[in-house]
């Protein structure tokens, strides 16, 4: 049987229906469903195109897509944490190093201070509220690309998505610090904690927030060869 562009869309609304909202997967699920389909109608040629497609179907279990679907997510993650690993690596060479060791060392002179439980939880509550900010505008400017292509990429949605959790690791550390227990005393070891934490919650969120997000389109066009040809 010779697939048409018909039976194409048919098996991308297919899995849509079944609750795949991301092109990529659809993509890869729609591939693997016509070469399955393709040599189930050669071993049965009575069949419809639409018998071979939920034979195909069923082999994917009780759950259908979804542990595909799944199966992509974790994967997907692992990449995007190892992209954040390899940005937060150059932070630790020449010339960022310097930098890095410049906010570290003056985040570690300021737990000398009295002022410093008010110096560290207004860095906190500023960088918190620019990220909750930034994430809005960045939001909406991604729903209204999905509403201009109708398209939607797991890749790019993680990329959007993290910096959800990216705030909640600045509310454990601001949350922690401001304990009363974590700011008097504090041991040199604490110190070296506290600004070693703050240290790298910036450097985190400007990576996560800013360097990826600007090189978003760098990054799915290397992820996605067809990216570029599907933007408007």
């Amino acid at each position: 049987m010779e697939f048409t562009e018909q039976h194409i869309e048919q098996l991308y609304r297919f899995t849509r229906q079944h609750y795949v909202e991301h092109y990529d997967v659809q993509t890869e699920l729609v591939d693997h469903l016509a070469n399955d389909i393709e040599q189930i109608l050669e071993n049965q040629p009575n069949l419809t195109f639409e018998q071979a497609r939920d034979a195909s179907f069923k082999k994917f279990g009780v759950f259908g897509f979804m542990n595909v679907v799944e199966e992509k997510q974790k994967q997907m993650g692992k990449q995007y944490f190892k992209l954040i690993f390899s940005f937060v690596q150059e932070w630790f060479q020449l010339p960022k190093l310097i930098l890095t060791i410049g906010i570290f060392y003056i985040f570690f002179l300021l737990l000398d201070f009295s002022f410093a439980y008010y110096v560290f939880t207004a860095v906190y509550l500023v960088v918190f509220a620019v990220e909750i900010f930034m994430m809005y505008l960045k939001k909406r400017k991604y729903n209204k690309k999905i509403e201009v292509t109708g398209k939607r990429w797991m890749f790019e949605d993680i990329i959007i998505s993290q910096g959800y959790g990216n705030v909640a690791f600045f509310s454990y550390y601001l949350l922690y610090f401001i304990a009363p227990e974590q700011t008097t005393d504090i041991t040199v070891y604490g110190k070296i904690f506290v600004a070693l934490a703050t240290s790298l919650a910036v450097i985190i969120g400007y990576i996560t927030m800013v360097v990826i997000p600007n090189r978003s389109e760098e990054l799915l066009e290397k992820q996605y060869p067809e990216y570029k040809l599907s933007k408007v």
